[in-house]
């Protein structure tokens, strides 16, 4: 968060919605790809693409260092996006649920250890 931001947490769940409703109004991949590549810069879309490749590794219960080497994402990161992935608000969990119930498998994994 920025440090000099003036903004009540009323204000900041109201405009967090704001972006939750633009992207959940999306129609497909393309414009939610359309959408991500214009509202971010292309290491924070990086960024969210590696955490989102380290926790379907981290489904194969797969070594962190392991994950490391296989993506580059640092050991941190990797133990952050796994506790949250047991411990957080559920987001990662729901989303994977969503995610393989309408996609086949191939195409929602593409980074696993037998792939390289």
């Amino acid at each position: 968060m920025k440090p000099n931001r003036q903004e009540t947490a009323n204000q900041r769940t109201r405009n967090e919605n704001a972006l939750f409703q633009a992207v959940v109004g999306l129609p497909d991949i393309q414009a939610c790809r359309d959408f991500f590549k214009d509202l971010c810069t292309p290491a924070e879309l990086q960024a969210l693409v590696d955490r989102w490749q380290v926790v379907r590794l981290l489904q194969q219960d797969l070594p962190y260092r392991r994950i490391h080497d296989m993506t580059g994402v640092s050991v941190t990161t990797i133990g952050r996006v796994a506790r949250f992935l047991s411990e957080g608000f559920g987001g990662y969990a729901g989303a994977i649920e969503r995610s393989d119930q309408h996609h086949p498998p191939e195409t929602n994994a593409p980074l696993t250890e037998t792939s390289l």
